[in-house]
């Protein structure tokens, strides 16, 4: 991961601004502009972080993803419904 992947001059205003968000931010220019298996490196390190509150916080830390795709889910059904 570094700080020092170049960002492309014609990126997005917002994207600019998630990108300089310390750790999440680095993360993702890396995945978007760097390497190509930094994608695999951040998947573990979701996962990783994910077993980890499973640890930390049982059952509940499981239900979690869940949870937070409730709205991913409702907006996927309100468009294959729209046609």
């Amino acid at each position: 991961m570094s700080i020092l992947t170049p960002i492309p001059p014609r990126t997005p205003l917002h994207l600019r601004i998630l990108l300089h968000v310390p750790v999440l931010g680095w993360m993702a220019r890396d995945v978007l502009f760097g390497d190509r298996n930094n994608l695999w490196f951040a998947l573990i390190a979701i996962v990783s972080v994910w077993i980890m509150a499973i640890a930390a916080w049982g059952i509940v830390a499981v239900y979690l993803p869940v949870v937070f795709l409730v709205p991913a889910v409702f907006v996927l059904l309100f468009l294959v419904t729209n046609g």
